[in-house]
């Protein structure tokens, strides 16, 4: 029996991170350089897409628009009271960067052993990639 406050054993992975590309400045974006570690388990070409979608979508979320700004001067306004009732413009984004992996993960990543974390997850650090098949150090 397992003791209340142990936390289960969960299997490790080999994993590869994808690093942040800081060349543009501070704003989310990942390099798309193919690790090596990956060679053979998925195209380069699938790899770079999927990376440009995700480094599209944040750069969609930090975009500043008009009703982002709107958005912002109506939660000074309500003393952010408003964010109890509806979704910033990023939190809209991050959800639907969330969506696009996991599809990603089911539909191209999954069935080759691969599984995509969240960079949320990562605090936008990084892009892991478990290699699922391949034990990792312990």
């Amino acid at each position: 029996m397992s003791q209340p406050n142990t936390p289960a054993l969960q299997p490790t992975y080999m994993k590869v991170f994808i690093q942040r590309d800081y060349s543009d400045g501070t704003s989310v974006k990942f390099q798309t350089r193919f690790p090596p570690e990956l060679e053979g388990r998925i195209e380069r070409q699938q790899f770079e897409v999927t990376i440009n979608k995700l480094n599209e979508y944040f750069a969609e979320a930090e975009k500043g628009s008009c009703s982002t700004y709107c958005e912002g001067c109506l939660a000074c306004i309500t003393a952010y009271l408003v964010y109890l009732c509806t979704e910033t413009h990023y939190e809209k984004c991050i959800r639907k960067i969330s969506k696009y992996i996991n599809q990603q993960n089911e539909r191209i990543y999954n069935p080759k052993g691969l599984q995509i974390t969240d960079p949320t997850c990562r605090g936008l650090r990084v892009i892991e990639i478990s290699i699922l098949d391949r034990p990792g150090r312990t």
